[in-house]
């Protein structure tokens, strides 16, 4: 059971220097990788190598198999100084201000809405990976905990709602009755 992500799937500006320094996802070029990736199997990918070198950068290094959710949520909180949404303190004027007049002080961190599809991803490569699915850190309980409390402090600090998108139904034909049948109008 292969665990462990795979090095260097090319250009990530998002990631964090030292990954790049040795050998991280940051490299230049891209090993032999399928050009028929989707934009979704190619983040999932990405995001596996950076958990991976997470791991490895980790002190003491940490064995994937040897991963909870507490390190997941460990990993989520050090993303953070990476972050590019304004979270605004209970202490700050412009708390529960989606769009504030002026700059304040208020710490930037991941969305959300980031941190949600990054873990379904990796929740989804881990498995694809070897892991089995009852001993996924990715769909940990304290992950999901750690999700709607970040969720529910980002709505609140920034003044926004996030609810589930409701589904819409395709509009139904109007019903048809035998005996309202119209004639047809004269040209």
């Amino acid at each position: 059971m292969e665990l462990m992500p795979k090095a260097d799937e090319g250009p990530n500006s998002d990631l964090p220097e030292h990954f790049a320094a040795e050998g991280g996802l940051v490299s230049g070029a891209s090993s032999a990788s399928p050009p028929s990736l989707s934009r979704y199997e190619s983040q999932k990918r990405r995001d596996w190598n950076t958990f991976g070198q997470y791991l490895k950068h980790h002190r003491p290094p940490l064995s994937l198999a040897r991963c909870s959710g507490a390190h997941v949520l460990e990993f989520m909180r050090y993303l953070d100084q990476f972050g590019k949404t304004k979270v605004h303190v209970a202490a700050c004027p412009f708390f529960g201000h989606p769009c504030p007049p002026a700059p304040c002080s208020c710490p930037l961190r991941q969305a959300w809405g980031s941190l949600d599809a990054l873990v379904g991803r990796l929740r989804a490569a881990y498995e694809e990976n070897g892991g089995r699915q009852e001993t996924n850190p990715f769909g940990a309980r304290a992950v999901r905990l750690y999700l709607r409390e970040v969720r529910d402090l980002q709505s609140k600090a920034r003044g926004v709602s996030y609810e589930k998108k409701k589904r819409k139904k395709p509009p139904r034909p109007p019903p048809e009755h035998p005996n309202q049948h119209q004639p047809p109008l004269p040209p």
